[in-house]
């Protein structure tokens, strides 16, 4: 009678379901996206000098497309949203690197506060609307071009209410091409150059690099 090879199934040898990824903050999260907001906040503000020249330059050359320039000030709600990947992280990060902007004076006022506001939710919009759980780069460069409209839609509202139509088409679109240009791709590789340094170990970005590396 030929025997029966029994196959005996361990507890070890089952399959381990992952465990569920949880969009609740952790104090790490927020420790680094602070770091994080306030090092673009810095970056905000002297990003104030050098889009002065730059800015009245490209006005005189096409009125409306000084905008083509202020993704810069749109960098901290991707950044920290890749970073983090929890819910109001692109808000929290643009909303604390417009306070520290503010705080070290701007001719803009506390309208910064207002501005980083609009412009968090813009890029937080998108990034809701893929459930937190996308963040490769066309995704980043939509959330990007969002955080842009609303940058390109406020200020016409807000700074430049009398200026025509014209101006402020020309003015919407280049701030949508800056917002996925500057602030959308340009935040994905930033976070890409941060996590080859090893200091996002602790985070997805992080662990997306580590497995990217080739084995030795």
């Amino acid at each position: 009678m030929p025997s029966r090879t029994q196959s005996t199934v361990t507890p070890t040898d089952r399959a381990v379901p992952a465990p569920k990824r949880s969009l609740r903050w952790r104090v790490v999260d927020i420790v680094v996206a602070s770091v994080l907001a306030v090092a673009l906040g810095v970056v905000f503000k002297l990003w104030d000098f050098g889009y002065e020249p730059i800015g009245a330059g490209m006005q005189l050359l096409l009125p409306g497309t000084q905008s083509l320039f202020g993704g810069v000030w749109l960098l901290a709600g991707p950044v920290v949203a890749i970073v983090v990947r929890k819910p109001g992280a692109a808000l929290y990060g643009e909303m604390v690197a417009a306070s520290v902007e503010a705080l070290l004076g701007t001719q803009w006022g506390w309208g910064t506060l207002e501005a980083g506001l609009v412009q968090g939710l813009g890029a937080e919009v998108v990034l809701a609307l893929f459930l937190y759980r996308s963040y490769r780069l066309p995704v980043v460069a939509l959330a990007g071009a969002a955080a842009g409209l609303a940058l390109g839609i406020n200020d016409s509202v807000i700074w430049y209410p009398a200026y025509d139509v014209a101006f402020k088409a020309v003015y919407i679109v280049c701030a949508v091409v800056s917002g996925a240009v500057i602030a959308g791709i340009g935040s994905w590789f930033l976070v890409r150059a941060l996590a080859r340094t090893g200091v996002l170990s602790q985070f997805a970005a992080g662990r997306e690099h580590a497995r990217r590396r080739p084995t030795p």
